[in-house]
């Protein structure tokens, strides 16, 4: 009897100028790139979806970047802050940490709660857990009567100590139910010390929880309406990557909206179910839809994660463990370092915010594909971060007026017109000489076109080399003894030039590296994280006993919100320790084992340089990994083979996803074109990344062109293409 069908599994990425799409069928992977609908992402994710052939049920895995947009625009909801009396300013005085240490005249980040909208009640928890003041009945009301005539849209609650204690703050949160918000508890979200952190972290989370809840319902329902829609005969086609992308194109489907329990029509026929979303969260894993638009602070950094998921299952496929992935998009560029194994972070900052849950340790900045050309005041060329986005996008998209990076590749020759997006969209290059240069006319600039995109190419690298620099050189690691993953519509053109700049000595483009993201995302683990602050001190042993008692409780918590959002599966439990010497200020994070003191030491020394063999240890925040693995994918070889690939327990793994299907040219000879390397005009060789034949040496200059990404290897340095797909270029 044959088996129920398994349901298909497709991952998006949305992005700034591109809505990636990856999924597996029939073993084989594919993939689908459509232009980002910036007004409403939820478009262009239900346009990709009408062209993807969908029979059964469907798992949408979903990385977002509403979370970011929301933040870096200032548009999230009205938002509410209930705190301790007298703590009211605490998200408004922040640290003494100046974001610019010589400059007198810096503006502050305002805070996303405005003074009129902060409420402080009469309450007190002492830093152990005894409750000393506890609100009464007669202030709750009054309370809640206060923050009702305001009419926020969010609240949220942060009271001092509660991670020790939350009965106070359980106690607020009741009396607030009667405004019928959305509530951000701080116990609930965060239970760590420093006040100021756990509250920017709540208020975030409280600011974006309307605005995700929204998006997330209204992506939901559109879904559901094409599934059902679906049902009652549309139907849509898909392609295969290796067989010409985009050579057949689904059938436009008109949108109904279908209101099954809410109204009195009748449910159409065959209706079919709405697919289940998922979201993949800051810190590498993929959580529910639920989840997600509860806690939306986990998300700020969705798309990016799914990059660096994708980056080191990717070079583990090719033998290498220590990297520094490079996503270059549309609009920013993500940066992260991988000594082994993914780390997480909690000490990050959004759009100058602190945000304290876990996070991949990203660096971004905003140096992308559409990132605009522009002189200053001085007359010196700048770069971004102002990009041109998915709309009007770069003058070679046919709609831009103003000079981006793109435009500079293509003027350059390292991007061709005819084979961009696998030849179903034709850049523009006369449209982008002649308006290029009237703006270097209105400019009063006498540089020539080559000088000026040679300018902006170089431009553009200085600023991502800097960023490869922070997560690096600046944490104490030699760029060296890395390998640079180029990903992202535009790593492949600028990875060689910043990998010979920082002496690294491999760079890797992985096999799809457009859509390298999506890739991640579709191969992530389902991830849930737990903290809780203890500031034990220890002199000489840990005390095993209680802290195996505390993460017990920690595990139960996890295993019990895992069966709650009916995950199957194995549980994989990761304890670890934020530990420091009596006295600092910060910690460093360590796995939780019985040489914890013995691996501080080490790791600290490799840090800062220094030991304190002598002086008493804290440990400060206990925190917990629990992971679900990614299911198994059968997937075909091209040899016809049935085999399966068991998932990377750390991450889900590459291998699990299969090869791409290959379309052999038979071109004996590729053709050359000229190419600007260095100040000189280079006849250079282009290759379609499928006539590369596996194993064989290449040797540059080269430009290989795929669907997703284009790949620009300089004079003198040679590349091949090994067993997982990946082309592997040697700069030393």
């Amino acid at each position: 009897m044959p088996g129920r069908p398994q349901p298909l599994r497709i991952a998006i990425d949305t992005g700034g100028t591109f809505t990636d799409c990856v999924w597996v069928d029939q073993g084989r992977l594919r993939m689908l790139k459509v232009f980002s609908t910036p007004a409403d992402p939820s478009q262009a994710i239900v346009e990709a979806l009408r062209k993807i052939t969908q029979g059964g049920e469907l798992i949408l895995l979903h990385g977002t970047t509403v979370g970011t947009n929301t933040l870096l625009e200032r548009k999230g909801a009205r938002t509410a802050l209930i705190t301790t009396k007298g703590f009211e300013d605490v998200i408004e005085i922040g640290r003494q940490a100046r974001p610019k240490l010589y400059d007198f005249f810096f503006d502050r980040i305002e805070p996303l709660v405005a003074k009129d909208l902060r409420f402080g009640i009469n309450e007190s928890t002492a830093s152990d857990g005894q409750v000393v003041t506890s609100p009464t009945r007669d202030e709750l009301l009054g309370l809640a009567d206060q923050v009702g005539l305001t009419k926020p849209h969010s609240i949220a609650i942060s009271l001092l100590f509660s991670f020790a204690n939350p009965k106070n703050e359980r106690a607020v949160a009741e009396a607030l139910n009667s405004i019928a918000v959305p509530l951000s508890i701080s116990h609930e979200i965060l239970p760590e010390f420093r006040e100021y952190e756990r509250t920017s972290t709540v208020v975030i989370n409280a600011y974006l929880q309307p605005v995700m809840q929204r998006y997330l319902e209204n992506l939901e329902r559109r879904a559901g309406e094409l599934a059902n829609h679906r049902s009652e005969g549309g139907a849509g086609q898909a392609f295969n990557v290796g067989d010409a992308p985009n050579a057949v194109q689904g059938r436009t489907l008109e949108q109904r909206r279908f209101r099954a329990a809410k109204s009195a029509h009748k449910v159409p026929r065959a209706a079919a179910a709405a697919p289940r979303i998922f979201v993949m969260q800051s810190s590498g894993g993929i959580t529910a839809l639920s989840t997600a638009a509860r806690e939306p602070v986990r998300t700020v950094l969705s798309g990016p994660a799914g990059g660096v998921v994708g980056a080191a299952a990717s070079a583990r496929s090719s033998g290498f463990n220590r990297i520094i992935s490079f996503d270059m998009g549309g609009t920013s560029t993500d940066v992260s370092l991988v000594a082994g194994s993914i780390t997480t972070a909690t000490e990050a900052a959004v759009t100058g915010l602190p945000v304290s849950v876990p996070m991949l340790d990203i660096h971004t900045v905003g140096a992308g594909g559409g990132s605009l050309a522009r002189f200053d005041a001085a007359g010196v060329l700048r770069v971004g971060p102002q990009s041109a986005g998915a709309d009007p996008g770069p003058i070679c998209y046919g709609r831009g007026t103003q000079p981006t990076v793109t435009d500079a590749n293509l003027l350059l020759g390292r991007l061709q017109s005819t084979r961009f997006l696998g030849g179903d969209f034709t850049l523009d290059l006369d449209r982008t000489r002649r308006l290029t240069q009237e703006f270097l006319k209105h400019e009063r600039c006498h540089l020539t076109l080559r000088q000026f995109a040679a300018g902006i190419i170089r431009v553009v690298n200085a600023t991502v080399e800097k960023a490869i620099r922070v997560v690096s050189i600046e944490r104490g690691r030699d760029p060296r003894h890395f390998a640079l993953v180029a990903f992202g519509g535009a790593g492949g053109l600028h990875g060689c030039a910043l990998a010979e700049a920082l002496s690294i000595p491999h760079v890797i483009v992985p096999a799809f590296p457009g859509a390298l993201s999506a890739l991640g995302i579709l191969a992530s683990d389902v991830v849930k994280e737990y903290s809780r602050t203890v500031l034990w001190r220890v002199s000489g042993k840990i005390p095993a006993q209680p802290l195996n008692r505390e993460f017990s409780a920690l595990e139960k918590n996890a295993a019990k919100d895992l069966r709650d959002e009916s995950w199957q599966g194995r549980t994989h439990f990761r304890r670890s320790v934020d530990i420091r010497y009596r006295g600092q200020g910060y910690e460093l994070n360590l796995p939780s084992t019985k040489n914890l003191l013995r691996d501080f030491e080490q790791e600290h020394r490799r840090r800062y340089g220094y030991t304190h063999p002598n002086r008493e240890v804290e440990l400060v925040t206990l925190r917990l990994r629990a992971l679900v693995g990614s299911p198994q994918t059968r997937t075909t070889t091209t040899d016809g083979e049935d085999k399966t690939h068991s998932e990377d327990k750390s991450h889900g793994g590459m291998a699990a996803l299969g090869l791409p299907s290959r379309a052999t040219l038979g071109r004996l000879f590729p053709p050359h074109t000229p190419v600007l390397f260095g100040g000189n005009q280079r006849a250079t060789k282009l290759y379609s990344r499928d006539d590369l034949q596996p194993g064989k040496k290449y040797s540059g200059p080269a430009i290989i062109t795929e669907y997703s990404a284009t790949t620009v290897i300089p004079p003198g340095k040679s590349f091949h293409l090994d067993r997982a797909s990946n082309l592997i270029v040697n700069i030393r």
